[in-house]
């Protein structure tokens, strides 16, 4: 009898020294001390009109759920808490992006979207090897793509479009294998775009329009094995043409290249099997529009404001999902073939 309540008294001081022991370790778990440090300089280096961040200053970031922080649920080898993103989107911020978040060493997303936040992208932000999404769009930075952005092995999405980022496009950007999209238009980004980008296997959006682009189109983006979307409106290409091996980039989806100065002949574009947007407005091509059939999927065609001569193919009859057709503003003859106004989703008058 005694032996028994000698067990159960020590079964349940061992159970409760265990469980005291995990309180006092859940208690002493603390995000890394060098990870607070840049946290602080980050919100140093920013104006906060609305107040978003006053819980910044006290507590512990990720034990006490700092505003736009989130922390991975366990610690690593360091036996630290660590910051995995910083998400602080649509808060009325200034300031600038302190250089201090290089320091969030183990980070997945960095985003900063649709704030007013100027002065230039700190090159720090390339020392974040974790880094999957840099969501930068929609402020007022500037100065020229840091050339260690290229150096990010693990990120997706560089979403940088909607700021004022001069300079060229580093070469160090043709690096970064895992790319998916690089949204950088609506910018003032100069120089040639680099045919290096053409060795990125899994980039499926580029997206460098409205922006001060120059030299030529780089035949090579026809090798990218996943573009789906290549959008270069707006920028100021040097008389150059729409490279005939553009024909063959299967998995097409969009080709706008509205009012870049291009000259020359419109390629066949019949041979992209899904391709449902072509804009090649206002440029200076010449020739007549190629007799191949579009894709099935094709919606939307603007050739409009060009020197095309010719007629119009009888091709273009029978698109079964035609919405938009422009042609005005060419040195066209001939008729328009009827059978194009059968399609049920045209609308006549957005069209010749």
């Amino acid at each position: 009898m005694y032996q028994s309540r000698a067990w159960t008294h020590g079964l349940f001081v061992f159970a409760w020294l265990c469980w005291s022991s995990l309180l006092i370790r859940a208690q002493d778990l603390i995000t890394d001390p060098l990870e607070v440090i840049a946290l602080q300089a980050v919100k140093r280096s920013l104006t906060d009109p609305e107040n978003h961040l006053n819980n910044w200053n006290r507590g512990d970031p990720c034990t006490s759920n700092w505003t736009g922080i989130v922390c991975f649920n366990r610690t690593f080898d360091d036996e630290y808490l660590h910051v995995q993103q910083l998400i602080l989107l649509d808060m009325n911020l200034s300031g600038s992006l302190s250089p201090e978040l290089g320091r969030l060493s183990h980070m997945t997303i960095l985003d900063f979207m649709w704030n007013n936040i100027s002065g230039s992208i700190p090159k720090e932000i390339g020392y974040i090897t974790s880094l999957e999404l840099l969501l930068l769009n929609g402020n007022n930075l500037t100065g020229s793509l840091p050339e260690e952005l290229g150096y990010l092995p693990n990120l997706n999405r560089m979403q940088i479009d909607e700021n004022r980022i001069s300079g060229s496009i580093p070469i160090s950007f043709s690096k970064l294998n895992k790319a998916k999209h690089f949204h950088m238009n609506n910018n003032s980004i100069s120089g040639q775009i680099p045919p290096e980008l053409s060795r990125l296997p899994r980039l499926v959006h580029l997206l460098l329009d409205n922006n001060n682009l120059s030299g030529h189109l780089p035949p090579e983006f026809s090798e990218m094995p996943s573009l789906t979307i290549l959008q270069l409106d707006n920028n100021h290409f040097d008389g150059t043409k729409i490279p005939a091996s553009y024909s063959n980039m299967s998995k097409l989806l969009k080709l706008s290249l509205r009012n870049c100065n291009l000259q020359g002949a419109i390629p066949d574009f019949s041979q992209i099997p899904n391709l449902y947007y072509l804009d090649l407005s206002s440029n200076q091509l010449n020739g007549s529009i190629p007799q191949g059939r579009f894709s099935e999927n094709i919606t939307t065609i603007y050739l409009s404001n060009n020197n095309i001569t010719g007629t119009v193919p009888a091709s273009f009859s029978g698109l079964p999902k035609i919405q938009r057709l422009s042609l005005s503003n060419n040195l066209l003859s001939g008729s328009i073939p009827s059978t194009i106004w059968q399609s049920r989703t045209l609308n006549k008058m957005e069209t010749l």
